[in-house]
């Protein structure tokens, strides 16, 4: 019998020993190496995340992709719905909160089920390692490059919480494609914050970062529904879901695609993160349900009235001028209505809306009370002759109704008493300074429009109104608040009580109830411009509708297209509106007999002087476009023209040609417009004319 070469055991036990110990020398060897090389531990704070833009309660209104191209949402475990951080820790690494970053049965369980099936069945990373991964990926899986990734796990778990270690892999785990974190994935392919996840939602989210690429829902929808399912089976046998509840999720369909990232009040949130570093996290004063349920207002209304129309609203709170909704169009990716314009910032004629203030300066002066009359008649400031827009003359009313109807005359014959300089200098001194032509300073045309104003120019001054004549600055976030400059009164209490109180009377659009707000229309010259705003006791809400590009909209008028948005707009304020306040001490309320026999009519020391013909026998002149005019015309070729005086029907000539016959109205359009020099000119029905060269550009 031949045993064993003797002295064979001693020596094959040394030899293993030595295999042992060189391999534990070259181990930590190379473990040394690494560790030397590896420099200073990183914790996450280089990362660069995407630029929010949040709402009053820090809800999401727009994130900005980062310069890298990355959306990167923080988010932390306290924002993401509890039973998916179960889930998560479930499956990717049970003994998360034991183990100090590397986790030695799951490398031995790794091991192990390599060796019986002769592949890879599962990893043995724990969270922390995957955290190391992400925050110095390395593209070789080299031994040593998965020994650097246990020694970050460690010295990271040394320097941060268990908490902050989620928190990381939370933000930064692959979701393919440029989506990285949880936050950011459940916004791309559900459409939500992940407060809430379903079952389904949850497994999802946790079988995607192991192989984001392969199972992208928006590329492979059955991959990621079958990743999906495993997770979910997986689950069920660990006792984290039951069967129902299983079932149930495995049928659920899974997402064929990405969806778009919030997007509300762009305009501002635009404007807002240029001010910004990259990452900051913007706060405003924006209502995130109010902005979404206006724009979709505005979006609905525009697309009705027609082509090429857009809309924007402003809702500003009385109390602190703080902007609660900021609608700048109607769709920001519309080339059409010129979306990625902000059309609140827009200069515009203003129409009629100027003119409460005129009768605000002249209530505070003691010249007139809301129940003084005053005489609606033909009159001519020089060359000058103001007109109502429906043409006719209504006689003796009282100032109530003048401002109530907007009739031009009355307003024109205050204005022209207490001074448009004086009236321009009133709104600049509570913030809002007119626009007016190079070297022109302000004439009695401010009153119907005759300057640029802005919308949220509108919306300020009528917050004064509606806070007793105190301005206060707008903001759109809380530093702009406290940072404002202080502001000089509009008007005197009392003067602002009146205002409003006229205004409350004002005709309410069709179907809309009446006497809850007090608001103003507008209409500017060729229809360009429809303007209403109002206000109750808690907000001012601004209306302007319109083309971008400043071409006619015929038939387009406050009352009719701007109005009933308004009145909509405060319908879906809900419980947050309020009623108008009552008077303040001083206020003056009594009929016309009962005023002082000064304020029972209006007598101006010097009234204009009264044309000296009848309407109809004054010969026609051209209000629009004046003598020497360059009109600069929009993508449709419509030419709004105006006349006064002269006895209708009136027939339009451009250059001898006519271009509009027997019109009864003073207003009418010159459809398909010309380019270049124009003569134009107007025969009434006794023949008379007038005439002015303008040129069309």
């Amino acid at each position: 019998m031949t045993g064993r070469p003797r002295g064979s055991w001693p020596l094959r036990l040394y030899a293993g020993l030595l295999t042992v110990l060189l391999a534990i020398n070259v181990v930590g060897f190379t473990a040394t190496e690494t560790l030397r090389r590896l420099g200073p531990v990183p914790l996450g704070e280089n990362i660069t995340y995407s630029t929010l833009v949040v709402d009053r309660n820090g809800r999401l209104l727009r994130p900005f992709i980062t310069k890298d191209g990355y959306w990167r949402l923080p988010v932390t475990s306290a924002e993401v719905d509890p039973r998916f951080v179960a889930m998560l820790i479930a499956y990717e690494d049970k003994r998360f909160f034991a183990h100090g970053g590397v986790d030695p049965w799951a490398l031995a369980r790794a091991v192990w089920q390599a060796l019986s099936h002769g592949r890879i069945v599962s990893g043995g990373s724990t969270l922390t390692m995957q955290v190391a991964r992400l925050l110095e990926p390395r593209p070789a899986r080299r031994f040593t490059d998965k020994l650097a990734e246990m020694i970050r796990a460690i010295q990271i778990e040394q320097r941060l919480s268990k908490q902050e270690i989620l928190d990381l892999y939370l933000t930064l785990a692959p979701y393919g494609g440029n989506i990285e974190g949880t936050r950011a994935a459940s916004l791309a392919y559900f459409g939500k914050e992940p407060r809430r996840l379903s079952t389904a939602e949850g497994a999802l989210l946790v079988a995607l970062p192991q192989a984001p690429e392969s199972r992208k829902p928006d590329r492979n929808p059955k991959a990621a529904a079958q990743a999906r399912n495993r997770v979910i089976a997986r689950l069920q046998g660990d006792g984290l879901v039951n069967r129902d509840q299983a079932e149930a999720a495995s049928l659920e369909e899974a997402p064929a695609g990405r969806l778009a990232f919030p997007m509300l009040s762009p305009h501002v949130a635009e404007r807002l993160a240029r001010q910004e570093q990259p990452g900051a996290v913007i706060e405003t004063s924006i209502d995130r349900d109010l902005q979404a349920s206006l724009e979709t207002l505005a979006r609905e209304r525009a697309i009705a009235i027609g082509s090429g129309v857009a809309a924007a609203i402003l809702v500003a709170d009385n109390q602190t001028g703080a902007i609660r909704a900021h609608v700048g169009g109607t769709g920001y990716f519309d080339s059409v209505r010129a979306g990625q314009m902000d059309l609140a910032l827009a200069l515009r004629s203003p129409g009629s809306t100027l003119k409460p203030f005129i009768y605000g300066l002249a209530f505070e002066d003691g010249a007139v009370h809301p129940e003084t009359l005053i005489d609606d008649r033909a009159v001519r400031y020089g060359a000058y002759a103001p007109e109502n827009f429906d043409d006719s003359f209504h006689g003796t009313v009282t100032v109530r109704t003048a401002l109530q109807q907007s009739l031009n005359v009355p307003a024109m014959q205050i204005l022209n008493v207490v001074g448009p300089d004086r009236l321009a200098a009133r709104l600049a001194n509570a913030g809002v300074r007119l626009v007016l032509p190079e070297n022109a300073g302000p004439g009695l045309a401010v009153g119907l429009g005759g300057a640029g104003v802005r919308l949220t120019d509108l919306a300020a001054l009528y917050v004064a109104l509606a806070r007793g004549g105190e301005p206060v600055a707008l903001s759109w976030r809380m530093a702009e608040r406290r940072n404002a400059q202080p502001l000089r009164r509009l008007f005197e209490p009392s003067a602002s009580w009146m205002i409003g109180d006229v205004l409350k009377g004002a005709p309410a659009p069709q179907n809309a109830l009446g006497g809850q707000i007090a608001f103003k229309t507008g209409t500017s010259y060729g229809y360009r411009d429809a303007w209403a705003v109002g206000y109750d006791g808690a907000v001012t809400i601004a209306v302007w509708v319109g083309r971008p590009d400043g071409a006619a909209v015929p038939g387009v008028v406050g009352r009719l297209a701007a109005a009933p948005i308004l009145f909509e707009a405060f319908q879906r304020l809900g419980p947050a509106r309020k009623a108008l306040p009552p008077a303040p001490p001083g206020a003056v309320i009594a009929r016309t007999n009962e005023l002082p026999a000064a304020l029972q009519r209006f007598r101006p020391n010097a009234l204009p002087q009264v044309a000296s013909m009848a309407e109809g026998e004054a010969p026609p002149a051209i209000a629009f476009p004046p003598d020497g005019a360059r009109i600069e015309l929009g993508p449709d070729p419509v030419l709004s023209l105006k006349v006064y005086g002269g006895t209708p029907p009136f027939t339009w000539l451009a250059d001898g040609v006519p271009i509009a016959a027997r019109e009864f109205r003073r207003d009418t359009f010159w459809e398909q417009a010309a380019k270049g020099f124009a003569r134009l000119s107007v025969i009434d029905a006794k023949g008379k004319t007038a005439s002015a060269r303008v040129r069309v550009e």
